[in-house]
């Protein structure tokens, strides 16, 4: 695996503690009722607008993330719960270049843009973002590994079978996919993980920019979310660093019976387990608290540096 990522002025040093991703959910339906651009006075269609009308908000969040710790923050414009709206690509930049453009205005944070989307996030790198997140790992649009490439951008590149046939909704704890079938679950997730290092690797993209997510919460019941934390070793094996999403989702929630503004705990033990099993990168909505679970962790887990 590789020792380093260098970006901007920063060194991400894989395996020497656990870097924190702060969650800027540029939408008004966050799963996890955190999406800034929530408003009871604008229609969806009109969601694009409040881009513009809601970056104070969206820079107050992303401040409070920094002073807390976080390394990298993480800018959505569409979300991917289950049964959520599709927005289109002229809709998702309106909401998320303004705040790519005002945060590299005052800071040097490393800027990650979540999106399967070619154009959007071409754009988001012009802006200034930093690497590109996306949770179909190169297979939804052919155009986005080229983008990478262009760019020289770093990769997140997440294993994704998200279906809508499969996605049972509850009002209270949201939704959860069921009925979802694999032969071997972390055989499966490994084999379609390295199908999209393929498309990264043929599109010329290297292996020292590679990140790989194994999308808990995406296409998985809550018992396989609940294996593939406690076997992530075996994704980290397969030789690339590893970011672990489990914030506020729902195999928590249907865990123990809690809404997703009641998940910090649950969250914080996904978040430890999955840093013993070697995650790299944590991709979090409550930043205080898992910079803290994360360095409490690390100090019992991560060996010191050699001086």
């Amino acid at each position: 695996m590789p020792s380093t990522l260098t970006l901007r002025n920063q060194t991400l040093q894989w395996g020497a503690r656990t870097y924190v991703m702060g969650i800027l959910n540029v939408t008004p339906d966050s799963f996890s009722g955190d999406g800034l651009l929530a408003s009871p006075t604008l229609q969806p269609g009109e969601m694009g607008k409040a881009g513009s009308e809601q970056l104070p908000r969206a820079l107050k969040q992303a401040r409070l993330f920094l002073s807390a710790g976080a390394d990298i923050l993480d800018i959505g414009g569409e979300s991917t719960r289950p049964g959520a709206r599709m927005v289109s690509a002229d809709e998702e930049r309106a909401r998320v270049i303004p705040v790519v453009e005002a945060l590299r205005r005052e800071s040097e944070v490393l800027v990650s843009i979540d999106t399967y989307k070619a154009s959007v996030a071409e754009a988001a790198l012009n802006a200034g973002a930093d690497l590109i997140n996306d949770v179909w790992g190169f297979r939804a649009d052919p155009e986005l590994a080229a983008v990478a490439v262009r760019h020289r951008a770093p990769v997140i590149l997440m294993h994704n079978r998200s279906k809508p046939a499969n996605a049972d909704i509850q009002a209270q704890l949201g939704g959860r996919y069921v009925g979802m079938e694999y032969a071997d679950l972390i055989e499966d997730v490994k084999r379609e993980l390295f199908e999209s290092v393929a498309i990264a690797r043929a599109a010329g993209v290297p292996d020292e920019l590679i990140i790989l997510d194994p999308g808990i919460g995406f296409g998985k019941t809550v018992e396989q979310n609940l294996m593939l934390i406690n076997r992530l070793d075996e994704i980290k094996k397969l030789g690339f660093p590893v970011l672990l999403g489990p914030s506020r989702k729902s195999f928590i929630g249907y865990t123990l019976n809690l809404p997703p503004d009641q998940r910090v705990e649950g969250t914080a033990a996904a978040v430890a387990v999955g840093i013993t099993r070697g995650a790299d990168i944590v991709r979090v909505h409550d930043v205080e608290t898992m910079v803290r679970v994360a360095r409490m962790t690390d100090a019992m887990v991560r060996p010191p540096l050699e001086s």
